[in-house]
Parts: structure tokens; C-alpha cells; sequence
């Protein structure tokens, strides 16, 4: 309706200025090749605009009929880029599909119609690296290096194709180069950091740590940690050359991860050995009320040089009372009752675990426990039947393998922080299976000093 209102009114100005320019006074003389006219003056003006209109209207067709070759040929160009980018999409689809064939013959395609476009060599390389073509994916890639733009892409694939062919050194060439180039890249940093750590270069690797950006709580919470482990990584290498500094890197770990135990288990012993009883025992009275590690009640324990067994038993109930809350406490308390020679107090301690879910650190105490007290070989050997079929206790574990102490980086990956405090699994997920009885451990071990137990 208010279209139809707005025509109407627009047709009724124009025709009241048309009007109006035809009725206007006055005429116009115009003379040309012997001939003379003498219009009115708004005849004359009208017929000049219409003469105007036919002007621009012929030279509209000239020049569309001049400019035809041009317009032809900027849609072809459009035309093929278009096939070019659909080329290229159709690629990385095929790509991602996993049918590298396809994606390689459609990226030639959109790199004859794209010329320009990096992307298409870049997704070709890809796509031969894909299919094993290490040749070409690498001619690909170093054609790529020059380029700014296209740079830390191409490294990426080189790195990539090193770690397929097992070429560690190159692949970490390449990740330096890239970390060089563009050093917020993760997996350039993520390689070389992991260098660092399985080569044991700590200083170098807390360094990278420190100058991370930490954004979210997640990411502030993953840093503080990777310094802990690091520094406390740092604390176990200098513990028996240098205890002062071994102990400045382990309290810093417990600064940023108050209850770390292997950085506690660090600073206690070197306390300890400084003749610092005190400072142990009430490091580990915290860490022992957050974590209940046995690991942390063995070294409460033997933080007095020199104690006795039966000192020993009556430090140890200061931390622990009876019956123990948990099978950690209970093991503890029994393995230093027994070697204080009391059967009653090593019973008590482990009674309200020794049911259907015994474990084998339960069960081979309760061998010891009746051959010790009793000399009962039978029920000492009764246990040790039970003690193969039960499951085991936790144990510091990283990449299916176990290890007495923990450890910074896997043996098996070099991953940092692998190891961590848990009932050992097989690959399967079920636990892992147990000694057997010639391999059953009869004491626990006790973190005594750094030559037994770094951690």
C-alpha cells in the first residue's frame, strides 16, 4: 500500500515538472546547415534531455559491446577460481575421509586453477605424506619453507614426516625451527619441551614453563604443576651433591603443590639428615594428614637417626591412631610393629583389612605376623597362597610400569609426570597380576636415604 501511495505521488511530480517545463515562456532559436527553428522554451529543454538520454544510452551499448572480451574473460577467471575452491574443499573432505588418492588428485586440481593458492601444495603435501610418498611430501614442504606465510605449516609437515619415518633429531629440528618462527605454536613447544624433560635439562625446561601463558584456571593449574614436578625433578637430582640446593627446589614444589609428596619426602629426608628432626616430622605430619602415603609415615618414622624399632613404633602412633583409618595407615603401623616385635599391635593394625579384599601387602605382613609371633608355617604359608591371588597395592605406576619410587619422566615414553599413585592395571584394565611368593616383599620398603630411595 505504501508502495502503490509513493508511485503514485512520484508519477504526479513528474508529470506536474514535465508540464511545468513545457509551459514556460519564452522561445528558442536554433539554427544549423541553412535551417532555423524556434521552439518554445520548455519544448527546447525537454528535447535536450530526451537527446541526452538517447546519448547515454548508445554509448551504454558501445561500450558493453568494447568491454565484452575483458567481462568474458574476468568470469572465467571467476569460474575457476570457484571450481579451484570447491576443488580444494572436496580435498580436504576427501582427506579427512581417509582417501589421501583422492585428495591428492583433487589438490592438483585446485592448485592448476589457484596458482597462487599455498593451500593446495600444502593440502597436496599432506595428502603424500598420507600415501607414504615421503619424496614428494618432502619437496612439497621445503618449497613451502620460503614462504613467510606458509613457513611454520611446512615445518609442521616435516616434523610429522620425521616422526613417521623415526627421525627424532630431524623432527626436533624442525619443531625448534617452527617454535623459532611462531613461538606460540603448542606442538612446537610441546616437542621441545618434552626433549628437555627426557634429556633431563631441567633448567631449560622450567624456563619454558615459566614464560607460558596461563589464561583459564585449568591451564594456571596444569603450569603449577609441570613447575612442581620439574623443580622437584631438580630437588632428587642435587639431593646427594648438593642437599641445600636439592632442598631449596623441593620446598619450592611444595609452594606451588603444598601436598606433593615426592617433594615432601625430599625436603623431610634432607632435614633429617641435617639433623632437623623437628622440620621433618612437621612437614610430614601435614602431608601425611592430606595424603595418607605410606611412603611419608615409613619416613615420620625414621626421621630420628638412630631410633629403635620400639622409638620407632611409638613416633609412628603419634600420626596414627588405632585402629587405622585406612589400609595405608594400617600397613605402616604393622610393618613398624613387627619390627618392634609387637604381634598384638601389628594384628590390631591390620584386622579390619584382612577380609574378602585383602591385598598382598596385607597378606604377606599376615605371613610374616604368624611365622613371627607364632612360627606357625602353615598360616604363614596360607597367606602367602592368598597373598598371590590378591590384588596388589598401590604402587607409583606409569605406562604399565611399576617402580619402587617415583620418578619424574616414564622410562618407556619420557613423558613428564607419568608416574602416578595407584593400584598397578594390566593393559586390559584389570589388575596387574601378583609376585609370586618368592618375589613377595618381606618388608616394606622405607625411604631411609637418598642411596635407597631418591625419592
Amino acid at each position: 500500500m505504501i508502495r502503490l501511495a509513493s508511485w503514485i505521488v512520484g508519477s504526479l511530480l513528474v508529470a506536474a515538472l514535465a508540464a511545468w517545463l513545457i509551459s514556460l515562456p519564452g522561445t528558442l532559436t536554433l539554427e544549423a546547415a541553412g535551417y532555423s527553428i524556434q521552439p518554445r522554451l520548455g519544448t527546447a529543454v525537454f528535447i535536450v534531455i530526451i537527446v541526452a538520454l538517447l546519448v547515454i544510452a548508445v554509448w551504454a551499448v558501445v561500450r558493453r559491446i568494447i568491454s565484452a572480451p575483458r567481462a568474458m574473460a574476468r568470469r572465467n577467471r571467476e569460474r575457476r577460481r570457484e571450481q579451484g575452491v570447491e576443488a580444494l574443499g572436496d580435498a580436504v573432505i576427501a582427506l579427512q575421509a581417509g582417501d589421501p588418492a583422492r585428495a591428492r588428485a583433487l589438490a592438483r586440481e585446485a592448485q592448476a586453477r589457484l596458482p597462487q593458492n599455498a593451500a593446495a601444495r600444502l593440502l597436496e603435501a599432506r595428502a603424500d605424506l598420507a600415501l607414504g610418498d615421503m619424496p614428494a611430501a618432502r619437496e612439497h614442504y621445503r618449497a613451502l619453507i620460503a614462504s613467510d606465510k606458509t613457513a611454520v605449516a611446512a615445518l609442521t609437515g616435516l616434523y610429522d614426516q620425521a616422526r613417521a619415518q623415526h627421525r627424532p633429531e630431524a623432527a626436533l629440528t624442525f619443531a625448534r625451527k617452527a617454535l623459532a618462527l611462531a613461538p606460540n605454536s603448542g606442538w612446537a613447544a610441546d616437542a621441545v619441551f618434552d626433549d628437555l624433560t627426557r634429556r633431563g635439562q631441567w633448567a631449560d625446561a622450567v624456563a619454558m614453563v615459566n614464560v607460558e601463558q596461563a589464561t583459564s584456571r585449568e591451564d594456571r593449574a596444569r603450569k603449577r604443576r609441570r613447575q612442581a614436578v620439574i623443580e622437584t625433578a631438580r630437588a632428587r637430582e642435587a639431593e646427594t651433591t648438593n642437599p641445600l640446593v636439592a632442598l631449596e627446589h623441593a620446598l619450592t614444589a611444595l609452594k606451588l603443590l603444598p601436598d606433593f609428596v615426592p617433594a615432601a619426602l625430599i625436603a623431610a629426608r634432607i632435614h633429617s639428615n641435617r639433623g632437623e628432626a623437628r622440620k621433618a616430622m612437621s612437614l610430614l605430619r601435614r602431608i601425611w594428614r592430606s595424603t595418607g602415603h605410606p611412603d611419608v609415615a615409613a619416613l615420620y618414622s625414621h626421621a630420628q637417626p638412630g631410633a629403635s624399632a620400639v622409638d620407632r613404633l611409638k613416633r609412628l602412633g603419634e600420626i596414627i591412631e588405632t585402629p587405622p583409618p585406612h589400609r595405608a595407615a594400617g600397613l605402616a603401623l604393622a610393618r613398624a610393629a613387627i619390627d618392634a616385635y609387637d604381634w598384638p599391635l601389628a594384628r590390631k593394625a591390620l584386622a579390619p583389612f584382612i577380609g574378602t579384599d585383602v591385598t598382598q601387602g596385607v597378606a604377606s605382613l599376615m605371613a610374616e605376623i604368624e611365622e613371627g609371633e607364632n612360627g606357625d608355617q602353615g598360616k604363614a604359608r596360607e597367606w602367602l597362597a592368598r597373598a598371590m591371588r590378591a590384588p596388589r597395592d598401590p604402587a607409583w605406576t606409569a605406562d604399565g610400569l611399576i617402580s619402587d619410587e617415583w620418578e619424574p619422566v616414564s622410562p618407556v615414553t619420557g613423558r613428564l609426570d607419568a608416574f602416578e599413585w595407584k593400584v598397578p592395571v594390566t593393559l586390559t584394565g584389570r589388575p596387574a597380576a601378583p609376585l609370586p611368593p618368592a618375589q613377595l616383599p618381606a618388608e616394606a620398603p622405607l625411604p631411609l636415604a637418598p642411596a635407597q630411595n631418591p625419592t
